[in-house]
């Protein structure tokens, strides 16, 4: 957010205050309007920090944050998460893990149990990805201040967890393949 416009207007209106005072006055306007400009933006950021703070406390578990890009202050917004009702999981639940594994993989949200249900070892596997998401895994797990293992690992247990909480793929009334709605195509097969 460009503060700029704002502290031009500033001036502009402590000038036009000072034009019916004459010349010695205008003088002083102008220069006590330069000496306010970093007065007045640290006021406004803090105003704006205050109306963050007050967004945030509305919006919980979401947050809006204001953060310094140069002089001028920047916006984050975090949705809080949604909530999974019981038409979403049977008809979409595919669509819904993805989605919370996208909020865990933004921070949006940690993942349900982020310790492993069994004490046991780890697991070593190999995994190919298209050349393409290997640098937007990598960023998405630095933003995250985690290696990209562990940004793996909690995409994989939120993709899971909500796969089985009602209907993911490759469950169905009849215990077969119910198969996914994707777009306009019905894809999967029934027995």
């Amino acid at each position: 957010m460009d503060l700029t416009p704002y502290i031009t207007n500033l001036r502009r209106e402590l000038a036009v205050a000072a034009e019916a005072g004459g010349d010695d006055v205008r003088a002083m306007a102008e220069r006590l309007g330069t000496a306010l400009e970093s007065a007045a933006r640290l006021a406004m950021l803090e105003a704006l920090s205050a109306a963050a703070d007050e967004i945030t406390t509305d919006l919980a578990p979401g947050s809006v944050e204001v953060r310094l890009r140069g002089r001028d202050p920047d916006f984050v917004v975090t949705p809080p998460p949604t909530e999974v009702t019981s038409d979403e999981t049977s008809h979409g639940a595919l669509r819904n893990a993805i989605a919370g594994a996208i909020e865990v993989t933004m921070g949006v949200r940690p993942p349900a149990s982020s310790e492993p249900e069994e004490s046991g070892g780890t697991s070593r596997i190999t995994l190919r990805l298209p050349e393409h998401l290997k640098p937007r895994i990598d960023e998405a797990a630095n933003r995250m201040g985690l290696s990209v293992n562990a940004w793996l690992v909690r995409a994989v247990t939120v993709a899971l967890e909500l796969g089985d909480q009602g209907g993911g793929p490759g469950s169905g009334p009849s215990g077969g393949r119910s198969g996914t709605q994707l777009g306009q195509r019905y894809t999967g097969w029934v027995r």
